[in-house]
C-alpha cells in the first residue's frame, strides 16, 4: 500500500518561499527517482523537478531553474522542493510522484514515465 502524500502549500506574495514535503510510505524513496509536477486551471501538466537514487542526481524546468531546490531526507522518507523567489506564474497544484527510470539534468522529465502519484498540494502566488 504504498502512498505520496504532498504538504506545505498555501498562499505566499511575489518574491517569497514555500518548501513542500513529499512524504512516502509503503516504499523508501531514496531507491526510487522522485519528480515534482503542477498544473494551473486550465493548462496541461508540467514537470518542475525530479531527484535521482543514490547519485544525487537532478533536474529542473528551465522556468524554475536557480529558484528551486530539490531534495531528499531518507530518515524521514520525504522528498523535498523549496521554492524561492515565487512569482504569480508558479500558481498550480504541486504533486509529487514516484519513477522508475534515471533523473539527470540531460533528459527532459516525462510524466509517462512516473507511476504513482499523490494527490497534489496548491500554491497560490498573489499580491
Amino acid at each position: 500500500q504504498l502512498q505520496l502524500a504532498e504538504s506545505g502549500g498555501g498562499l505566499v506574495q511575489p518574491g517569497g518561499s514555500l518548501r513542500l514535503s513529499c512524504a512516502a510510505s509503503g516504499f523508501a524513496v531514496g531507491r526510487y527517482v522522485i519528480g515534482w509536477f503542477r498544473q494551473a486551471p486550465g493548462k496541461e501538466r508540467e514537470a518542475v523537478s525530479c531527484i535521482g537514487t543514490s547519485d544525487g542526481r537532478t533536474n529542473f524546468a528551465d522556468s524554475v531553474k536557480g529558484r528551486f531546490i530539490v531534495s531528499r531526507d531518507d530518515a524521514e522518507n520525504t522528498v523535498y522542493l523549496q521554492m524561492n523567489m515565487l512569482m504569480p506564474e508558479d500558481t498550480a497544484v504541486y504533486f509529487c510522484a514516484r519513477g522508475g527510470t534515471f533523473c539527470d539534468a540531460s533528459v527532459p522529465i516525462r510524466a509517462n514515465l512516473y507511476r504513482y502519484w499523490g494527490q497534489g498540494t496548491q500554491v497560490t502566488v498573489s499580491s
